[in-house]
């Protein structure tokens, strides 16, 4: 036996309402994490905006910086209450970043000034400047450890999909092509499996930063076309059609 499938025009005001206060906040949401991404990302290569570059050292790794250096230059700088702090802090890792020095000269600092964020009880995702084995790890050139892009990645794949499942469910309402209706449900998670993985890539090819801005673009793109149209089928309805 047949049922008929459920569209827009089927449920009540309630679950409309319902619906779209949901995609708002969802969009509201995204808004807000592209400004952190901006604020977060940008300024890795000592310039302002964000660029490629930025993407590819945030992964991979700057050829001439360590990792601390780069965000003191970029990212952390307006953190710091004295610039000619980024002097200390340059001149003692490229002298070895010896422990004795960090405990006189250097946590001084970064207790003040980024240990309010960077501590893993605030921010797990951030690198710990705490304590000296913390700092320690990104006195080198390397990009994000791979220990902390799974951790992200993992909670990037659990919290995004059931975002997109939800912003897929209301979409299914729509009354447009079954065939269409099934590829949009379906590109923005691999959109989203592309993002991460490309951040792994990265890591060992930085023109793979690329991908990383790409798949971004085309899961935020996508998620915004089923928003909007599962919106505007809520509150005007199209005439019914078989899909």
């Amino acid at each position: 036996m047949n049922k008929h499938c459920t569209r827009f025009s089927d449920i009540s005001t309630s679950e409309k309402i319902l619906n779209t206060v949901f995609l708002l906040t969802i969009t509201l949401g995204y808004i807000v994490a592209l400004m952190n991404t901006y604020y977060s990302h940008q300024g890795r290569d000592g310039k302002r905006g964000l660029s490629i570059d930025d993407i590819a050292i945030m992964y991979h790794g700057s050829y001439n910086q360590s990792r601390l250096e780069t965000a003191i230059n970029g990212i952390m700088e307006p953190n710091l209450k004295f610039k000619t702090d980024k002097e200390i802090i340059s001149k003692w890792i490229h002298k070895g970043a010896e422990e004795t020095t960090y405990q006189t000269e250097i946590a001084p600092i970064l207790n003040r000034d980024c240990a309010i964020c960077h501590t893993p009880t605030i921010n797990a995702s951030l690198p710990d400047l705490s304590n000296y084995k913390g700092v320690k790890e990104v006195t080198h050139s390397g990009g994000a450890p791979l220990p902390s892009l799974v951790r992200v990645s993992h909670i990037h794949l659990f919290g995004i999909a059931f975002i997109l499942y939800f912003i897929g469910r209301i979409f299914l309402l729509c009354d447009i092509n079954i065939y269409v209706k099934r590829v949009a449900v379906v590109i923005p998670f691999i959109a989203m499996l592309l993002d991460v993985l490309s951040w792994f890539i990265t890591k060992a090819l930085p023109e793979f930063a690329y991908v990383v801005v790409i798949s971004g673009t085309l899961m935020g793109l996508s998620m915004g076309m089923q928003i909007i149209i599962s919106i505007y089928q809520m509150w005007l309805p199209v005439p019914q059609k078989l899909s």
